[in-house]
């Protein structure tokens, strides 16, 4: 039996896959809340710290980030590679809960003695952090809203228009708490990507329940075939350029947006293609009886 075939004849069955994943990833966020009390892992530039950056410096930074860790233990540190044309050209120690000084004597009698002039060091107050990440949180649901809004006024019917909004939230939760399992922070830039998630996932399926419900040459499946031919290839070109991105990407910003839409854009093509499709599907039919 092909796929094209299961796809088709097992619809129904079908829809256990995007709500199954979905429920798993709602948990793994209400798991996320109980242990840390936050939704997402946050960045210094938004749950505020000191970033230490040493160019001209190495050293194992799994090593370094545990002895920082043993001796600030209260404190969140990260430390990561400085590279430049691929190899390592220093390092960058994220730090919250720790003083600029200790910190910088600590880390003194791992890499050696540090001098003003060798290294750059940036501070951003919690408080000031804090303040953006609501402003950044409501502009997305803002964004949300109006996005909803503009669907529903397209499609003039509830069922269409919730279940294009239903599979561009469940793209967001899905990529939410695959964020948070590999151990992202998320900081300021990465705002952004899942904004710019919201346009993918409402791309791809707007023009799904487009061919599906304005169209009515051919049967329910075979229109529904048509579109998934488009979509399916705009999401593979997209996802061919992020993975280019991601391995030749030098900037933690870029690197983190490029993983941010390349999570995203692998999970539209499950809720866009399996479960909004199927959605619409007895939609059709129903209306149809």
């Amino acid at each position: 039996m092909s796929l094209l075939t299961i796809y088709d004849k097992y619809y129904k069955k079908l829809l256990i896959i995007p709500f199954a994943i979905l429920l798993l990833s709602i948990l793994a966020i209400a798991s996320q809340i109980s242990q840390t009390g936050d939704f997402v892992n946050k960045g210094i530039s938004i749950a505020g710290g000191l970033t230490l950056t040493i160019p001209g410096k190495t050293a194992d930074s799994v090593e370094l980030q545990s002895s920082l860790k043993d001796k600030f233990p209260e404190a969140d540190i990260t430390v990561r590679d400085l590279k430049s044309a691929g190899q390592k050209a220093g390092i960058i120690i994220d730090a919250s809960g720790a003083e600029s000084s200790s910190l910088i004597d600590a880390v003194e009698q791992n890499i050696g003695n540090l001098e003003k002039k060798d290294y750059t060091i940036e501070e951003i107050g919690s408080a000031l952090g804090q303040s953006f990440f609501k402003q950044t949180l409501t502009a997305v649901l803002i964004a949300f809203l109006f996005m909803a809004i503009v669907v529903f006024l397209y499609f003039k019917s509830i069922i269409p228009s919730a279940a294009v909004i239903l599979a561009a939230l469940s793209d967001i939760i899905v990529t939410l708490a695959v964020f948070n399992l590999i151990g992202m922070r998320l900081s300021t830039a990465g705002i952004a990507a899942f904004l710019m998630l919201i346009g993918y996932s409402v791309d791809t399926n707007i023009l799904l329940s487009t061919r599906v419900l304005k169209r009515t040459q051919g049967t329910i499946s075979e229109r529904t075939l048509s579109a998934a031919k488009t979509g399916l290839m705009m999401s593979f070109t997209t996802v061919t350029a992020l993975i280019i991105a991601l391995i030749f990407a030098q900037s933690d910003v870029l690197k983190q947006n490029m993983t941010i839409l390349l999570i995203g854009l692998l999970g539209d093509m499950i809720f866009t293609w399996i479960q909004n499709s199927r959605i619409l599907r007895l939609y059709v039919e129903k209306k149809h009886k």
